[in-house]
C-alpha cells in the first residue's frame, strides 16, 4: 500500500465507527433491587430511542438501595446522551461526583458502564469482549464457591466437595473459620484445620482447594493459620487480613509459604497498584462492580500482567456480574480462574436467561452481541427488596444459599 493510502487511515478518528452503525441517544435509565437470599441484585436498564437497550449490575451485598439510589441520580446526566461514549460519560460521573471513590459510586459506575457497552456490543453486532481488545480463550476454567452450603463438621464439608468435585468441577473454594473475628481459640483453630484436612483427603491431591478468611483475622493469627494449612497446599489464601492494611496483607505473605488473594474490597486502581508494591499479594481479585467497572477491570489485570501476577476474579454475585466478568475472561491473557456460585436462588433464571455452559469445569465464553443476556422486569418485579444481614460472624456463614437453591448452568460435553 502506497503512502498516501494509507494517510487517510492514519488521520482517521480512532473511534471511528463502521458506516453502518446507528447513531443513538439515551431516552431512559431504569433500576430494579431484586432480593437474592443473601443479598439483593442491583441492576440498571438503559434506553435508547431506537429501542435498543443494555443492562448492567451494580450489587453490593450491603446497602444495595443506595447504589440504586446513586445509579438513579446519573440519569440527570445521561438522558439525550450517546451511548457510545462510554469511557467519557463514567469519567465526567466520576469527576462530578466529586468524591471520586467509594465503593457506592464505584458500583454505580459499574452498572452504567456495563449497560452502555452492552448496548455498543448489540449496535455493532459483537460481543463486549471484541470492545475490550478481542477474545483470548473460548472457554474459563472455573472454581466452585458455594458448595459447601449447610456443612458444619468436616465430614459434611468433604461430603459435599466430593460431590462438586464429580461435576467436573476442578478446584473449590470455601471458607473453614466459622464465626472467628481477629483471634481464635485452639479449638476453634484445630476445628478450621480439619475442615480442611477433610476436603483434601476427600479430592485428592489433582484438585485445588482455595482457603477463604473473608478478612476477618489479625495478623499473628492469619499468620499461624496460614502455617498450620499449608501441608494441605492450598492454591491460595484469600483476604487472611482486613483489607484497609496492606502493610499487614504484606507481612502474612512474608511469614507463611501460601500464596495470598486479594482484592475484592479494592475499589480502585491505585489499591491493586499499592498492593503489588508491597508485595503482598500473588492473586488478584477485583471485583468487576467494585473496582468500577470493566474498563477499570482491565487496568488492574494489566497491572497484574506487568507484574507477573494472575487475575482470578471475585464474582458471587448476580446473572448480569457474571456475564460483565466472563468479558473480561475472555478478553485477558492472565485471567486465570472465574468464581462460580454453585447454585443459585431458583428465579435466577427466570429474571435473566444466561445460557451458561460448563465443559470439564471451564464455562464457555458466550458468543451473542452486547453481555449475551437480556433482564426480565416483569420477573425482577416479583422479587423485591429483601434486608439481609452479614453471616460472617454469627456463625451461619455456610448457610449462604436457600434449601431449594438450583444449579443455573448446564454441564456440557
Amino acid at each position: 500500500m502506497r503512502r498516501r493510502d494509507i494517510l487517510p487511515l492514519l488521520l482517521a478518528s480512532p473511534g471511528a465507527l463502521p458506516a453502518a452503525a446507528p447513531k443513538l441517544k439515551i431516552t431512559s435509565l431504569k433500576t430494579f433491587v431484586v432480593d437474592a437470599f443473601r443479598c439483593n441484585w442491583v441492576f440498571v436498564k438503559i434506553g435508547t430511542d431506537q429501542g435498543l437497550s443494555g443492562v448492567g449490575e451494580g450489587t453490593t451485598e450491603m446497602n444495595e438501595p443506595t447504589v440504586a439510589a446513586a445509579i438513579n441520580n446519573m440519569s440527570r446526566y445521561l438522558v439525550g446522551k450517546d451511548p457510545f461514549q462510554v469511557e467519557y460519560h463514567t469519567h465526567i460521573l466520576r469527576r462530578e461526583s466529586y468524591w471520586r471513590n467509594g465503593v457506592i459510586l464505584r458500583s454505580a459506575l459499574a452498572a452504567v458502564e456495563a449497560a452502555l457497552l452492552d448496548i455498543k456490543g448489540k449496535a455493532l453486532g459483537v460481543p463486549v469482549y471484541e470492545l475490550l481488545g478481542g477474545k483470548y480463550r473460548d472457554r474459563i476454567k472455573c472454581y466452585a464457591n458455594g458448595w459447601f452450603s449447610g456443612a458444619n463438621l468436616p465430614e459434611e464439608f468433604a461430603v459435599k466437595a466430593v460431590a462438586t468435585a464429580k461435576l467436573g468441577f476442578q478446584a473449590l473454594k470455601f471458607d473453614p473459620f466459622a464465626k472467628a473475628y481477629l483471634s481464635m481459640s485452639p479449638a476453634e483453630q484445630d476445628l478450621a484445620v480439619a475442615r480442611v484436612a477433610a476436603v483434601r483427603e476427600a479430592v485428592g491431591p489433582r484438585v485445588d482447594i482455595l482457603i477463604e478468611v473473608h478478612g476477618r483475622l489479625d495478623v499473628p493469627t492469619a499468620v499461624a493459620m496460614g502455617q498450620r494449612l499449608a501441608p494441605f497446599r492450598p492454591l491460595f489464601y484469600e483476604e487472611p487480613v482486613l483489607p484497609e492494611n496492606l502493610r499487614s496483607l504484606a507481612e502474612v505473605k512474608r511469614s507463611i509459604p501460601l500464596a495470598i488473594a486479594s482484592g475484592e474490597r479494592f475499589y480502585d486502581v491505585e489499591r491493586f497498584q499499592e498492593a503489588l508494591r508491597l508485595g503482598g499479594v500473588d492473586y488478584l481479585q477485583p471485583d468487576v462492580i467494585h473496582v468500577g467497572g470493566m474498563l477499570e477491570t482491565k487496568r488492574v489485570c494489566s497491572l497484574a500482567l506487568m507484574e507477573d501476577r494472575p487475575v482470578s476474579a471475585h464474582n458471587p454475585n448476580g446473572p448480569i456480574c457474571n456475564a460483565m466478568t466472563l468479558q473480561i475472561a475472555a478478553s485477558t491473557p492472565n485471567f486465570v480462574m472465574l468464581e462460580t456460585m454453585l447454585t443459585d436462588v431458583p428465579w435466577r433464571k427466570d429474571v435473566a436467561f444466561e445460557d451458561l455452559e460448563i465443559i470439564d469445569g471451564e464455562m464457555r465464553i458466550p458468543e451473542k452481541p452486547g453481555l449475551g443476556l437480556e433482564l426480565n422486569e416483569a420477573e425482577a418485579a416479583k422479587h423485591p427488596y429483601m434486608p439481609h444481614d452479614l453471616r460472617h460472624y454469627t456463625g451461619a456463614l455456610t448457610a449462604i444459599r436457600p434449601p431449594d437453591a438450583v444449579p443455573y448452568w448446564r454441564l456440557g460435553k
